[in-house]
């Protein structure tokens, strides 16, 4: 097992402990309306929100940077002599 996924084990570990010990019924305030909810359920959708969020701005980009192709349209493939006059008398 790597580290990552320890610590992902972890991470679920506790805050299944944290929300299955948070399960009694509280108020909530939501854009000034009073709701009685249990404090699992709301635990629980933050939690999955946050995952989701965490998803979502973590996932990698589609479209990947090619580096080699940077390099050929800065630089001319066929041009083999790519030193300056300066460079190859400094060279010599």
């Amino acid at each position: 097992m790597s580290v990552k996924t320890i610590i992902a084990i972890i991470i679920a570990v506790l805050i299944t402990i944290v929300i299955m010990q948070n399960n009694d019924e509280v108020p909530f305030t939501i854009l000034f309306t009073k709701t009685y909810a249990s404090k699992l359920i709301v635990l629980a959708g933050i939690a999955v929100a946050a995952f989701t969020l965490g998803v979502i701005v973590g996932r990698p980009k589609k479209v990947k940077y090619d580096i080699e192709q940077f390099h050929d349209s800065q630089y001319q493939k066929e041009k083999p002599d790519t030193l300056s006059d300066e460079d190859r008398d400094y060279i010599s």
